[in-house]
């Protein structure tokens, strides 16, 4: 999950179709599940009620239209008598799986992929449990890390999908994550991706300092950031896969002041974090932010892309 719309720990401490989107109030509240015996303390650990918070956003965001050109590929799949096999990257508490299982026909199976054992937990007791047209829809899941993904691991795979993952990764994770798929002949939807930009409505002075410096943070180190939609498509192309990019903003009003409200913190502190010689000014202007938002006078757009990749089938069918 990305740094920009996903903060780490409980939300309080925060430092990717209309119609068929989920209700104004969210899903239902998640379970209390203990952590797993034996999980590491040491795994980045996303706070499941921050998942819960911008699952609707999400809903609402992703991209539509990609979903055609995506079944008419899965219809025309080698084996696909098979049941279709899916596997989420990053799943966190499983809301793409919920989001996209009941838009495919046929039953499927998914495969959920994180390095937390506890978001694990959650997707499994989360997960759907039905297709569009009412085949069954099970899960396994599987905990490692992404950026040791090979075809192998993806032999049989139908679909890789993840969400708000490609931005926190670096050029050779996307590399290997490009490879793996291409090798195996597997599609990906890889939804919810940074773009770098934002609007707030009505503007501040400090709105572009802000999104200049978190945006300098999502760069920290090797990770991608903004920079991922853009290095998955050369990633995917130089490998022969068709790739088509669409747009999926989160667009916030009103009725999304809790999730903007804590976007806000999240993303001003990591602007923070980058410049602490914003600190004093950015305090002023996030309680500024927050009290407009409270009000309800606050609207905010947060900008990210959707690809999707066709490879060519394993086998060189066309």
């Amino acid at each position: 999950m990305s740094m920009s719309t996903t903060p780490k720990g409980s939300p309080a401490d925060t430092a990717t179709g209309a119609a068929d989107t989920a209700p104004a109030s969210g899903p239902a509240p998640l379970p209390a599940i203990p952590a797993p015996a034996g999980a590491d303390p040491e795994v980045p650990r996303y706070a499941p009620q921050w998942l819960q918070l911008r699952e609707p956003a999400d809903a609402a965001a992703r991209a539509h239209d990609l979903l055609d050109p995506l079944r008419i590929r899965l219809a025309n799949r080698p084996g696909r008598a098979r049941d279709l096999v899916v596997h989420d990257l990053g799943c966190g508490t499983g809301s793409m799986g919920r989001w996209l299982a009941p838009r495919l026909d046929g039953a499927q199976h998914w495969v959920l992929h994180d390095r937390d054992p506890y978001l694990l937990h959650f997707a499994t007791v989360g997960a759907p449990r039905a297709a569009a047209d009412g085949s069954r829809v099970t899960v396994t899941t599987q905990r490692g890390d992404i950026g040791r993904l090979t075809p192998d691991a993806l032999a049989g795979a139908s679909l890789v999908t993840a969400s708000a993952l490609l931005d926190v990764l670096t050029p050779d994770e996307i590399d290997t994550l490009a490879e793996a798929c291409v090798g195996a002949g597997c599609p990906a939807l890889l939804t919810l991706t940074v773009a770098g930009r934002v609007k707030l409505t009505p503007a501040d002075p400090m709105d572009a300092e802000i999104g200049e410096a978190f945006n300098t943070h999502q760069r920290r180190g090797e990770l991608l950031g903004p920079d991922a939609t853009n290095a998955a498509c050369e990633a995917f192309g130089r490998l022969g896969a068709t790739v088509r990019v669409n747009p999926s903003a989160w667009r916030l009003g009103a009725q999304e002041s809790e999730l903007a409200a804590e976007w806000l913190r999240g993303w001003v502190g990591a602007a923070v974090e980058q410049r602490p010689e914003l600190a004093e000014r950015a305090d002023t202007y996030l309680q500024r932010r927050l009290a407009a938002c409270a009000a309800g006078e606050l609207r905010v757009v947060v900008h990210h892309s959707d690809l999707l990749a066709l490879p060519r089938p394993a086998g060189g069918a066309s």
